[in-house]
C-alpha cells in the first residue's frame, strides 16, 4: 500500500496541508472533508479513485496541519479552495466534499467559474438567503457550539483516542481504516507521548459557530457579506447527496441546496449516516464514479 504524498501550499502563516494521491497528469480530484475531520479521513475513497485521477485533499484551516488563523466564516475557507486551485495550477477539476467541506466547493465553484467539471456533495452545510431570519442564534444552539468547550483535547496515547471513539456513537459505522486515519493524523503527538487534538476544542466552537447560523438560517456573514446567493450561480453539474441515517438537520439543509443549485441532481445513501465517506467508502467510490460518466 503506497502512503500519499504530503506537502503544503503557502507561507508558513497560512499554511494549508495537502495530501496527494496518484501520479500527475490524470484530472484532477478535490476532496474537502468536514469540522473536526483531517484530510487523511478521505484514504479509503482517495485511493480507489487514484486509479483514474490525481487526488487531492486537504486539511481545512483550523484542522490538521493547516494554518489556524481565528477566521473561520464560510468565504475564509472558499479562498483557501481557490488558493489550493490557483497554487496547483488545477483544471477541470473533480470537487468532492462533505459537510461544511461541501460548501467550501459550492462557493470556490462560483468563485472560480470554470474550473470545476462537476460538484458532488455530501450534505453539505447551506442556508437558503431568500429565507433568511433577523434573530440571534437560539439558546440550544449556542449552547452547543460553546460545549464542544468542553471537549476532552489530551488522551494517553493514540490507543486510548481509539478505544474510546470506536465507543462513541458519532464514529459507531465508520471504518477501522478511516477511524485510524483520524486518531494518528487528527492528533499530535506531546513530548511526553501524551496526544492532543490537533483541532482544538475551542478552534472548533469557532468553527462551529457560522455553521449554526446557517443551520438556522441566522448567518449574515462577515464585511464581505452572505455568499449563500452564490449557489444559484453554479455552472456545472452538480450532485447532492444526503444519507438515510442522519440527523434531519442535515437533509434540511440538503434540500436548501437543491432548491438553489441550478440543474442539480440527488443521491440518498440508505443505511448511512452523516459521515458516509467514512462509513461505506466502497458505495461512495462507486456513487462518485456514476456521476463522473
Amino acid at each position: 500500500m503506497i502512503n500519499p504524498h504530503r506537502f503544503s501550499i503557502g507561507p508558513a502563516h497560512a499554511e494549508i496541508a495537502m495530501l496527494q494521491w496518484g501520479t500527475r497528469g490524470r484530472p484532477p480530484a478535490l476532496l474537502l472533508h468536514g469540522t473536526g475531520f483531517v484530510a487523511d479521513v478521505w484514504d479509503e475513497v482517495a485511493r480507489e479513485l487514484a486509479s483514474t485521477y490525481t487526488v487531492y485533499a486537504l486539511d481545512r484551516r483550523g484542522h490538521g496541519a493547516s494554518h489556524k488563523p481565528g477566521a473561520y466564516h464560510f468565504l475564509d475557507y472558499a479562498d483557501d479552495v481557490c488558493r489550493v486551485i490557483d497554487a496547483l495550477d488545477l483544471r477541470d477539476v473533480y470537487g468532492i466534499g462533505h459537510s461544511a467541506g461541501a460548501t467550501d466547493l459550492l462557493l470556490a465553484a462560483k468563485m472560480r467559474p470554470g474550473c470545476f467539471t462537476r460538484l458532488f456533495v455530501m450534505e453539505p452545510t447551506v442556508m437558503d438567503p431568500r429565507t433568511a431570519r433577523s434573530a440571534d442564534l437560539s439558546g440550544e444552539s449556542l449552547a452547543r457550539v460553546q460545549g464542544t468547550l468542553r471537549r476532552r483535547a489530551e488522551f494517553d496515547s493514540a490507543d486510548a483516542v481509539f478505544a474510546r471513539y470506536r465507543e462513541a456513537p458519532a464514529f459507531a459505522d465508520w471504518t477501522e481504516t478511516s477511524l485510524w486515519a483520524y486518531v494518528r493524523h487528527g492528533f499530535t503527538r506531546l513530548d511526553d507521548g501524551r496526544v492532543r487534538l490537533c483541532c482544538m476544542p475551542e478552534i472548533e466552537s469557532a468553527i462551529l459557530l457560522p455553521i449554526y447560523e446557517a443551520m438556522e438560517q441566522v448567518y449574515v456573514g462577515d464585511a464581505r457579506g452572505n455568499p449563500f446567493a452564490w449557489l444559484t450561480e453554479i455552472g456545472c453539474p452538480a450532485r447532492v447527496t444526503t444519507a438515510a441515517k442522519s440527523d434531519p438537520i442535515y437533509k434540511e439543509m440538503a434540500s436548501r441546496a437543491v432548491s438553489l443549485i441550478p440543474g442539480v441532481s440527488t443521491l440518498v445513501f440508505e443505511g448511512a449516516g452523516h459521515c458516509v465517506a467514512q462509513e461505506v467508502p466502497g458505495r461512495v467510490v462507486e456513487a462518485l464514479r456514476d456521476f463522473s460518466k
